[in-house]
């Protein structure tokens, strides 16, 4: 809004573990490489009419949000645009006070065009750590298979050739429900034999059961949105009263949930940012964290989502900065980077903006 005070949480330092680079691209980007590669189905080539039509806060489901991502699939087909993508990622990031983040995609998502999965890893690697030499960014990236396919193994497989040099994590993502995780055991397998963190979509757009099967049976260390956990709880006056078995584990465990208030809002999950668990999650003492999920599509920035925590949800700022600490320790990425992050920027930012 015009003349609107900037948000008090807008140059402190933030973190970001569960952000799509398909989902967040610049729409000038889109256009130029729409035009370069050849790609003409765009609906639009004005830049501002583009930009309403990614849009998908309208969307109301997972499945009509994933629609758009044809289009910005569609750009993404060569290495020079993927990593001209992960580069303007990390930058864009960093521009908004991001200090640590981690990138995901799916490699098999890029191979339209001749592109080998480890082609399409090796070039989002190079982007993301050209953003992060030009930025002071500390990222890594998270290589993601789709429940619905059956490459996972072989996605595995190519993330595992850039364990330690630039790849952190994998990841399962696409529709749930009636595609459980545990039909990818060798795929996960083959990621921690490699020494990489496992984190899997899970209660974003099924239940508990999806979630059950990513933690008790997959072992993922984190879980990708988890907002519906809290179907296995009790809540009176706004309040966790009671914890059924598996929101015991999570709590308890300290299961990191990757939450992203404005993306769950847009695929129905939540009716709105005072509905969504996110500030109910935390008062009971959850690790929660707090992520966009796909800028582009939701039209939101890690700001926008500090604020809903902070204005909406009613988080302090040393709230959000414990928020910051606790993404940070969650993540897949060098310790000793994290942990300078932690103690170097992060709390002593969040101190002085509480004093």
């Amino acid at each position: 809004m015009p003349g609107a005070a900037p948000s008090p949480a807008s140059s402190l330092p933030k973190a970001v573990l569960h952000d799509h680079i398909d989902g967040g691209l610049r729409v000038a980007t889109i256009l130029e490489l729409a035009d370069a590669g050849a790609y003409h189905g765009l609906p639009t080539s004005d830049p501002g009419q583009l930009a309403a039509w990614f849009d998908q806060s309208g969307a109301g489901s997972l499945e009509h949000y994933l629609d758009a991502f044809g289009h910005t699939l569609g750009v993404l087909q060569s290495a020079e645009a993927l990593h001209r993508a992960a580069y303007e990622w990390a930058v864009d990031l960093a521009g908004d006070a991001a200090v640590y983040a981690e990138a995901r995609f799916g490699p098999s998502l890029h191979t339209a065009g001749g592109m080998r999965r480890e082609d399409a890893i090796e070039a989002v690697v190079a982007g993301v750590a050209e953003g992060c030499a030009a930025t002071g960014l500390v990222a890594g990236v998270i290589v993601t298979a789709l429940r619905n396919a059956d490459d996972s193994e072989q996605v595995a497989f190519a993330a595992a050739r850039f364990a330690g040099d630039g790849v952190v994590g994998f990841d399962l993502a696409g529709p749930e429900a009636g595609f459980p995780a545990d039909l990818h055991m060798p795929a996960v397998n083959a990621a921690r034999r490699a020494g990489l963190g496992v984190t899997i979509h899970a209660g974003e757009g099924d239940g508990l059961e999806s979630i059950w099967k990513a933690v008790g049976v997959c072992g993922a260390a984190r879980i990708g949105h988890g907002a519906r956990i809290v179907d296995d709880m009790t809540v009176v006056d706004g309040e966790v009263s009671s914890l059924g078995r598996l929101a015991r584990v999570i709590r308890d465990q300290r299961i990191p949930l990757e939450l992203c208030i404005s993306s769950n809002i847009h695929t129905g999950l939540a009716r709105s940012a005072a509905e969504h668990p996110f500030g109910l999650l935390h008062r009971a003492g959850f690790l929660v964290t707090l992520n966009t999920d796909n800028r582009l599509m939701s039209a939101v920035t890690l700001s926008e989502e500090y604020e809903l925590a902070h204005a909406v949800q009613g988080l302090s700022l040393a709230e959000l900065g414990s928020v910051t600490v606790a993404a940070i320790e969650a993540g897949f990425g060098d310790w000793q980077e994290r942990r300078s992050l932690i103690e170097d920027v992060v709390r002593p930012a969040y101190a002085a903006a509480s004093a």
